[in-house]
């Protein structure tokens, strides 16, 4: 089968964040495509396969399974947008390239758009499936697994379309980047934290870093889903406005860049570059 891996959220080698994305799948079994996400040891990997007949009649143009290595997320962000990228590629396409693809996965169908001559790719995110402020048990273990005190936390909330996350606002980049945080007493939580740059000369606006040890993924170089979760959370308690930029990343030497919109219609969009680095072939 042909086989992409593509650095997401970056324009630069080796800075982003990689998916490793098998096509024509439809022939692996559950066990096979979560055996091989184990054995790439990335923090996702997918599997592109045709639409149901459900989602070929809506407009899907394939479906996707995405898999950590520890077990199958209905909606993941870079996956998404290194998915379609790779798709794309793998298409005989004549100029110009389609301006709008529908993925099909777990979460239902994802509006892709095509930017930027199909290196920057953005996704329309999925409605939340949780939403509001945690209760007073998870805000206490949300400081014991960041080792921090519950007064450093600004707000958090339930920001989860899909792996799970709880959104933590922290006061400035500074403080997210110096966080190191207690895997154990995180435990089953997948926790994204932000902070705001500050100053004209600022890298980005927000600062983020996500954690999911309990899905195999202690830290996530950068992470789409996510940058959806904090698109919705964010401007609606002042933190930025309408359109913003993430950087996440950086204590793990990356230098991903999330760019956030909302348009008219409330839709929260996040964009990133896209960057194959492998192509070739796989046997499973």
């Amino acid at each position: 089968m042909r086989y992409t891996e593509v650095d997401v959220f970056t324009n630069r080698a080796l800075l982003g964040n990689p998916v490793a994305v098998v096509h024509d799948a439809d022939g692996l079994s559950d066990e096979t495509m979560a055996a091989f996400a184990r054995w790439t040891n990335l923090s996702e990997t997918t599997f592109l396969l045709p639409p149901t007949p459900a989602g070929a009649a809506a407009g899907a143009d394939y479906r996707l399974r995405i898999f950590t290595p520890g077990g199958e997320l209905p909606f993941a962000g870079h996956p998404t947008l290194g998915s379609a990228r790779a798709w794309l590629d793998a298409q005989t396409i004549v100029e110009p390239l389609p301006k709008q693809l529908i993925q099909e996965c777990g979460a239902g169908l994802i509006d892709v758009r095509v930017e930027s001559n199909g290196s920057r790719l953005a996704f329309a995110a999925p409605p939340l499936l949780r939403s509001g402020p945690v209760d007073d048990a998870t805000y206490a273990q949300l400081a014991a697994a960041l080792r921090i005190s519950p007064t450093d936390i600004q707000a958090a909330q339930w920001i989860d379309n899909g792996p799970g996350w709880v959104g933590v606002l922290l006061a400035s980049a500074d403080a997210v980047l110096t966080v190191r945080p207690d895997f154990a007493a995180m435990g089953s939580l997948r926790v994204g934290i932000a902070g705001p740059h500050a100053g004209a000369s600022r890298p980005a606006d927000v600062e983020a870093r996500a954690f999911g040890p309990s899905l195999g993924v202690p830290e996530d170089p950068v992470t789409g889903s996510l940058g959806a979760g904090l698109g919705g959370w964010l401007p609606g308690i002042g933190v930025v406005g309408e359109t913003f930029t993430i950087r996440q990343g950086t204590v793990l030497q990356r230098r991903g860049l999330l760019h956030i919109s909302r348009d008219e219609s409330g839709q929260v969009w996040v964009a990133g570059d896209t960057l194959p680095l492998i192509i070739g072939e796989v046997t499973l």
